[in-house]
């Protein structure tokens, strides 16, 4: 686990797709300053995110990905908003959605990576935010307008490099029915258990633990799964401490801007490559994403120390789920059930 955690992974990713993707999500926030609104920005960026979608190398095909990808971003956003209005029934709400998630996603065969996790962040985001009826179209409007311009953005980079190119698409195996209902019912509880800890900590903000328990839930074993719980919670450490070091300076907003730009395509090109590392650099991306205007971080020293204890929680959540997942046991039992349930069913039927 410790050669992982320093470990550089060799990738076939391309070397202009990180830009692309920090000029997705820094654009929408320089759209924001230019008209005096760094919100809607900011939850402009992160519909920009669509970006990180791009799987084909075919041109018809990635496009109707990313349409699909971009509406489910926009389903994802709305339905938290819309079922905010109940801090205690949020959890349950986020388990339902997390289960019908990552089950359809695996039906589609949309699993490779970044997978079902900015589904997911979404709605935590949404579902964890004050209830605000007036503002749902907005936030939604902000976030469609994000969409927009990463398909737009992606139309136009990929009529430039997918030009004679005749590379196959790579096959994804479907998984077996029973499996795919037995990991979505996991991460359904594990998501709704993250959300619900927090909420019952009284955490600031509590999307944070179930995005950080979904994130390390991403591994493909136990192992991988516990080498990123210890690559996010050290490189967390890490990069927390470089942002409370830039926080003491006197830097501009237009300069968090361009700062998220260079945090993104560092992220994009690090992510494949070494985990951990990439870690130290998404924990100051999300703080300036979080708070892009410098006026509203009052207390950096609070700031920090919150942010750590969230994804610390989320990330032994993510481990504890991640051993769980992949309990043959666990699926032996729980295929076990289903059948029974199957043969009941088809009886109670006849």
């Amino acid at each position: 686990m410790w050669e992982q955690l320093f470990k550089f992974n060799q990738t076939g990713r391309a070397w202009h797709l990180p830009v692309v993707a920090g000029l997705c999500v820094a654009i929408p926030l320089l759209l924001g300053l230019l008209y005096n609104d760094i919100g809607a920005g900011k939850t402009a960026s992160i519909g920009a995110l669509v970006i990180l979608y791009i799987q084909s190398n075919r041109l018809v095909n990635r496009m109707m990905i990313l349409m699909i990808c971009g509406f489910g971003f926009i389903f994802s956003f709305a339905i938290g908003l819309v079922f905010s209005f109940s801090a205690w029934l949020t959890p349950l709400i986020l388990a339902f959605y997390t289960f019908g998630t990552h089950y359809s996603l695996n039906r589609l065969e949309l699993t490779r990576p970044p997978g079902n996790f900015f589904f997911i962040m979404l709605a935590s985001i949404a579902i964890s935010l004050p209830h605000n009826p007036a503002g749902i179209a907005n936030n939604i409007g902000n976030l469609s307008i994000g969409v927009m311009i990463a398909f737009i953005i992606a139309l136009l980079y990929s009529v430039f490099v997918l030009r004679g190119n005749n590379k196959p698409d790579v096959m994804v195996l479907q998984k077996n029915p029973y499996v795919n209902i037995t990991e979505s019912i996991i991460f359904a509880v594990m998501i709704g258990l993250a959300l619900l800890t927090a909420i019952l900590l009284k955490l600031e903000n509590p999307y944070w633990v179930p995005i950080s328990c979904m994130a390390v839930m991403q591994g493909i074993s136990t192992k991988h799964i516990w080498t990123r719980a210890a690559q996010r919670i050290l490189g967390t450490f890490i990069g927390l401490g470089l942002t409370w070091l830039i926080l003491q300076l006197n830097v501009t907003t237009l300069g968090i801007c361009i700062s998220i730009f260079v945090l993104q395509t560092i992220v994009e090109f690090l992510v494949v490559r070494n985990y951990g590392i990439a870690v130290i650099f998404i924990s100051m991306l999300t703080i300036f994403l979080a708070e892009p205007n410098m006026s509203l971080i009052g207390n950096p020293n609070h700031l920090i120390t919150i942010r750590f204890f969230d994804i610390l929680t989320g990330s032994i959540i993510g481990a504890i789920g991640g051993w769980v997942l992949y309990h043959e046991q666990i699926h032996f039992f729980t295929k076990k059930q289903l059948l029974k349930t199957r043969v009941i069913l088809k009886r109670y039927k006849h």
